[in-house]
């Protein structure tokens, strides 16, 4: 049987420059995945090729029974692909309650809503206030929340701790550990911790090729794993 997320040979790029050589990950319906790498590895690449914004050069990907390497990322997000990009995951000069409205264009209900907001209580005490106030953490509670109400099965997070005070750090980690126990998650963080906390499996990108992959506590003890994440 397949993977629930199932990606082979994939090659993808900007232009004429490849970023992605033949990678090759799987995961299951349940559990965390990190994406772990330098700056420049190819991890935001490889996001944005399974949500399709960046289109792939070659290779498959297989999503929930079905190939989705050539559909559109609308089509992708209805087949239940949630994404939250590392920069601009907000509209600035929306309220928070405009924002999570623009999330539930596709698949919310009134379950799903009220789901966001008890794993966010912050967001309910914000909900007229304009998302380019709110703090970073806060910024990062929305987008998450946002995608979330598409009810989606496979979660994408690139830097979720991104200019994220620490103190709110734990928070997110608690709720992202949460939701991986409950739909597929892929996580894209510098912060290694909180990257092993939520991910059961890791795998490591160097120069966009797949360099190691394995249990996410194996890999944190391999001594190759610094080299591949050190500047």
């Amino acid at each position: 049987m397949p993977e629930f997320l199932d990606i082979k040979n994939l090659d993808a790029g900007y232009g004429r420059c490849q970023v992605l050589f033949g990678v090759n990950i799987a995961i299951p319906a349940r559990g965390g995945v990190a994406v772990l790498g330098r700056n420049g590895a190819g991890k935001s690449t490889l996001m944005k090729a399974i949500v399709g914004e960046l289109p792939t050069w070659s290779g498959k990907v297989h999503f929930d029974g079905r190939d989705i390497d050539r559909r559109r990322t609308e089509e992708r997000v209805r087949a239940g692909i949630g994404y939250v990009p590392q920069e601009h995951a907000v509209f600035a000069r929306l309220s928070v309650r405009e924002n999570l409205a623009v999330g539930s264009i596709f698949r919310a209900d009134a379950s799903a809503v009220e789901r966001v907001m008890a794993m966010f209580p912050k967001l309910g005490q914000r909900l007229h206030q304009p998302a380019g106030t709110l703090s970073g953490g806060e910024r990062k509670m929305l987008a998450i929340g946002r995608a979330m109400l598409g009810n989606p099965k496979l979660l994408l997070l690139d830097e979720p701790t991104e200019g994220v005070w620490i103190g709110v750090i734990e928070e997110l980690t608690e709720r992202l550990s949460e939701l991986a126990r409950e739909i597929a998650v892929i996580i894209v963080e510098q912060h290694l911790d909180l990257a092993i906390r939520v991910a059961g499996q890791a795998y490591v990108l160097d120069r966009g090729r797949v360099a190691l992959s394995g249990p996410s506590q194996q890999l944190r003890e391999d001594p190759r794993l610094l080299t591949y994440l050190a500047p």
